[in-house]
Order: structure tokens, then sequence, then C-alpha cells
């Protein structure tokens, strides 16, 4: 192998592969990146077997002879990122499984695995279902946050992802919140398909989603039971995760006694205050609100975070509020969560009483909803 590639190139390449690599694999070789010169283009790719997860990238590459090898991607990433911003040659030493990297005058030596030993890595292709780019990311976005973080449940590390007519809907849940999005999409299922992805391959495939990622392909299952994403110039595959996923249908409440409307980033900032105090009480914080006390006046949200060692803070926004007031315990890092992936300039926080859950979604908006449960106050 002798190829050449552009410095900023192959670091880019090397930050979208390198976070499937495995931190501790049960091989040597998945602790590489699998480096693979072929039609004036150098593949890169990782493959994470725990996570069932792996991402090809394509760069482009002047190839006077083609060959793969894997190398340790701590060490290829650390060198690449410290070279200058010009031409780097790698020349493959077979014999020895070495590649010589040239940049300017910095020449380097790195030890690699014969690719031979690598995983066979699925192949790359157009997609059963085509979804815009941005649409995919911020469909990702605003669920992969209420994915569960533990795995006593695995099912919940996933998000649900269903394709039904034209309507595709992704949904995550923690067992203490739950969001659901669903977009249009240029589609059409008869029958309803479902799967649960990882929530780590997902967030994956929203990071690497870029402007210039106009359409996204994605193949659905087969024997494998795996999915792919195809983006412009990378490949991201995950297997999909067993079990059941809960029907969230039956949380989403479907009336209730208070609804207030109020300003996104007014509300966000207050509750980032609240939430200085409130790590100490598991994240609970007070939301008090208040309808106006006369026709004309704004109605009131207080929210207010309190540590019995480090103090307390109480913050208020006006809101416009209908039917009656409402004093609910919530985790205000839930709520910081959801309002940082609203873009809308207001959402709307509906409930039915202090013991039951809240509803968090953006004004004039009915394809995201976000729905929170009732903390315990402390003491």
């Amino acid at each position: 192998m002798r190829v050449s590639v552009r410095q900023e190139n192959l670091a880019k390449g090397l930050s979208i592969v390198g976070r499937a690599v495995e931190n501790r694999p049960t091989l040597p070789v998945l602790s590489n990146v699998l480096l693979n010169a072929e039609d004036a283009r150098l593949k890169l790719a990782a493959m994470d077997m725990s996570l069932g997860m792996s991402i090809t990238c394509w760069i482009g590459a002047k190839v006077d002879e083609p060959g793969a090898i894997t190398l340790p991607k701590n060490t290829l990433a650390d060198l690449v990122n410290n070279l200058s911003p010009e031409r780097v040659d790698l020349t493959l030493d077979k014999t020895h499984q070495t590649v010589n990297v040239r940049c300017g005058t910095t020449v380097s030596n790195i030890k690699g695995i014969d690719s031979s030993e690598f995983p066979l890595l699925p192949e790359d292709g157009g997609g059963d279902v085509i979804v815009s780019g941005r649409t995919l990311k911020d469909m990702i976005n605003q669920t992969v946050f209420a994915t569960a973080k533990e795995d006593n449940r695995p099912i919940l590390t996933g998000i649900y992802t269903e394709l039904n007519g034209n309507t595709l809907t992704m949904a995550a849940a923690d067992g203490y919140r739950l969001a659901v999005r669903t977009s249009e999409i240029e589609a059409n299922f008869p029958e309803s398909f479902s799967m649960v992805i990882p929530g780590r391959a997902l967030a994956e495939v929203a990071r690497i989603i870029s402007e210039e990622d106009d359409e996204i392909g994605i193949t659905l299952p087969g024997d494998r039971d795996m999915v792919l994403f195809h983006l412009k110039n990378v490949l991201v595959s995950s297997q999909l995760l067993e079990g059941r996923f809960p029907d969230f249908g039956g949380v989403i409440p479907k009336n209730y006694i208070t609804q207030t409307v109020v300003y996104t980033s007014d509300l966000l900032r207050a509750c980032k205050r609240a939430a200085i105090f409130a790590r100490d009480s598991a994240g609970s914080a007070q939301i008090l609100i208040k309808p106006a006390r006369s026709a004309g006046e704004p109605g009131e949200v207080v929210i207010a975070g309190r540590s019995n060692e480090r103090g307390d803070n109480t913050g208020m926004v006006d809101a416009s509020v209908e039917g009656e007031g409402l004093d609910v315990s919530l985790n205000v890092e839930y709520l910081i969560d959801v309002l940082n992936v609203i873009p809308d300039e207001r959402v709307i926080l509906q409930s039915n009483g202090a013991t039951s859950p809240s509803v968090l979604r953006p004004e004039n908006r009915d394809d995201f909803i976000h729905v929170i449960m009732p903390m315990t106050r402390p003491n």
C-alpha cells in the first residue's frame, strides 16, 4: 500500500470512525482502525463488537499501490492531529506490518496488525428508505437524551423507531421521562414496521451528519438483524436491540387542568440557575405555576432549587397560564435536556396535577412531545 492524503481529511476521517473503537476490546485488532487504499479512495473503518456497531468512512486519496492494514487508533490519531496541514504519505511494509508516515519533514513508523484479522464489514449501498439529513439529525437529538444510561433494562437504552405509512416515529424512555418525535417522509409502509436501535449508535449518526448530507439512506434489517445508515461518505451499521419496547402511548396524558405557555430561552435560563442548587436533591426543583391575578396581566412560573448545605435559587418568568395553579416537583436536569433541543421560541407545559406526568412540547407543533414524571419533594 502506497497512498497520499491531505492531513485535514485524514484527521477528520479518524475522528469520525474513532468513536467506534472499543475501550477494552476482547481482540487486539479491535483497538485498531482499518485502512484500505483502493479506487482513488482511502477507506477507514472501526468496529465496536460489544455494541454491535461499525463506522466506515471514505476520503479522497492518490493511490499508487492498493493495500490494507490496521493501525492502533490512538497512536495514529494522535500523530495525524499533530502533523502540519499538508500531504501525508502512507507506505506499508508488508513484511513487518509497519506503515511509514511522512508529512513534510516528519517521518514516523507505526506497527499494525494484518487487515485479514479485522472482522467483515457491511457493504455500502443506497438504502431502503430515504430521509432528509436535517430531519433525521433533529429526530435523534430530540429523543436520544431520554434513553436509559444504565443497562438494567437494555431495551430502554435504545430508540424505538417505527415506519408506518409515510410517518417515521422515534421514541425514547428511561422510566422517568419519555420523548416522542414524528416526521413525514417520502415512503409508504402499508404495514407498520418497527425496531429498537441502540441510542449510542444513533447518537453517532447524528454527530456525523453534516450539511452535505442532504439525504440519508436507511437499509432496514434483514437476516443479520442490522440497520445501516448511508451518509455521503460514511456508513454506520448497528445491531438492533432484542426485546419489546414499552407501549408508550398510554403514558402520554390525554387531558390537562393547567396549560402554560412560556418563552423557551427564559425557562431554560431559570432552570439552569435552579439546577445549581437542586443537584443535592437528585435534581428535584419546585415548579410553581400561578395564573394571572387579573385580566391583562401575565401569569408566572417560579422555578426553585434548594440545597440544605449550599443555599437556594428562585427565579420567575412571565407566562400565559390557562386553568388552575400548579405546584409540582420535577427533575430540573430533565427540563434542561429537553429545552436544549427545542429551537422554537415558546414551549407549552401541560399538567393534570402535582402527582401526574407533565407534558412539554413546542408551541404550534404536534410532532414532538416530552413527558416527565413528577418527583417526591425533598424534606
